[in-house]
């Protein structure tokens, strides 16, 4: 498994894009989160040929606002196969699929959505109401044979997530974490709160601006791995 960030910022970090990652995962390039800097900055980067499949962890405008654009272009201009979306469960597919309808009138024409059951190795947890009350997230988590990668999405209390992951079997676990260091902020994890879990997992922060990065976080931020930086 390899994975590279196209921002690692919140809805209003400007300054450091949308957070959104390319995974490549079992021979499969997954866009994960589509805000709406994702698709200009993966125009830039000569990065959109690679994204075949997408997978969102919620629809904020931040996690979903151009995946209309990245699909009309993959269209119109690439003339691609259409990319594939995976989808964990039946409610959420159509949420996606209402919100494209407005912009794209016929889906289908654009992408191709499969569930998530048809992908060995992924498995979705469900956040429901954790990020922003009675909405729907998901956490996803990726198993390869010896290694085990989980991506939080938006998420206000830790424990939905880590509750899952320790009755998981014991396996090498990087856990991309998204975090604030404002103990207010209830729609995302405020890091002192992720401090009974660094013992059992490795964990990076994403989705906050770095500058504010406390002298006491022991937990790396994305932005300043330069190799998880596409």
């Amino acid at each position: 498994m390899q994975i590279k960030f196209l921002g690692t910022g919140g809805a209003f970090d400007v300054d450091y894009l949308n957070s959104a990652a390319i995974l490549h995962f079992r021979n499969r390039n997954i866009l994960i989160d589509c805000g709406f800097t994702v698709f200009p900055t993966l125009v830039k980067k000569n990065l959109i040929k690679k994204v075949e499949y997408i997978l969102l962890t919620h629809l904020h405008n931040d996690h979903s606002g151009s995946l209309a654009n990245l699909l009309l272009y993959k269209s119109i201009v690439e003339h691609s196969k259409r990319p594939i979306i995976i989808y964990p469960s039946e409610q959420f597919k159509q949420h996606i699929f209402d919100l494209l309808e407005i912009q794209v009138k016929d889906p289908e024409k654009y992408a191709e959505f499969v569930p998530l059951d048809q992908f060995p190795g992924i498995q979705a947890i469900d956040t429901f109401g954790q990020h922003s009350e009675r909405y729907q997230t998901y956490a996803y988590v990726f198993e390869d044979e010896d290694s085990r990668l989980v991506y939080s999405g938006d998420l206000g209390k830790p424990d939905a997530l880590f509750d899952k992951l320790d009755k998981m079997a014991v396996m090498k676990t990087c856990v991309y974490h998204d975090i604030t260091f404002e103990p207010d902020n209830t729609g995302h994890t405020y890091y002192k709160k992720l401090f009974p879990y660094i013992s059992r997992y490795e964990i990076f922060g994403y989705h906050c601006d770095p500058t504010l990065n406390p002298a006491d976080n022991p937990f790396r931020l994305v932005f300043y791995q330069k190799e998880l930086m596409a």
